[in-house]
């Protein structure tokens, strides 16, 4: 699976801002903060501002604040904002595609559910902390066990 850069600078960004919650951050900071390009930062920010994942303020007392309580701000947000729908094969939706193998269509399908039941279930909240978050501690760990019986 590819995670855009768009939307792993979008993610990153949202959690600079949560960290530093009291005071409004500028794009000048979280993009050095973050290692993140400048330019392309202004546009991701368009993105999570016209969402309301993110309000801003011009002026020297202005800046970027959260749009809404970190906690209730998934990752499934965020890839929407940036990116869109969460799943395409050829750019198109899984919904109404008669024209691959049932079998196939039910694969991605599958993949589609599960990155939804992770990313729907990780917030900006949950990444403030160095332990992994649920539902990915959960997969991580079972993966650790798949792999210690190989």
């Amino acid at each position: 699976m590819r995670i855009s850069a768009k939307a792993d600078y979008a993610i990153r960004a949202l959690v600079e801002l949560a960290a530093d919650a009291r005071r409004p951050l500028v794009c000048e900071g979280i993009a050095a903060a973050q290692h993140i390009p400048y330019r392309f930062l202004k546009s991701v920010m368009r993105d999570l501002r016209r969402t309301g994942l993110v309000r801003s303020q011009r002026g020297c007392e202005g800046g970027y604040w959260l749009g809404r309580d970190a906690a209730t701000i998934t990752l499934a947000d965020v890839v929407a904002a940036v990116d869109g729908e969460l799943m395409t094969v050829h750019g198109e939706t899984l919904e109404g595609d008669a024209a691959r193998a049932p079998g196939v269509t039910a694969v991605w399908r599958a993949i589609q559910a599960r990155t939804e039941e992770i990313l729907t279930g990780v917030t900006i909240a949950d990444l403030l902390t160095d332990t992994p978050p649920e539902p990915a501690a959960t997969l991580l760990a079972a993966q650790r066990l798949v792999s210690s019986t190989a």
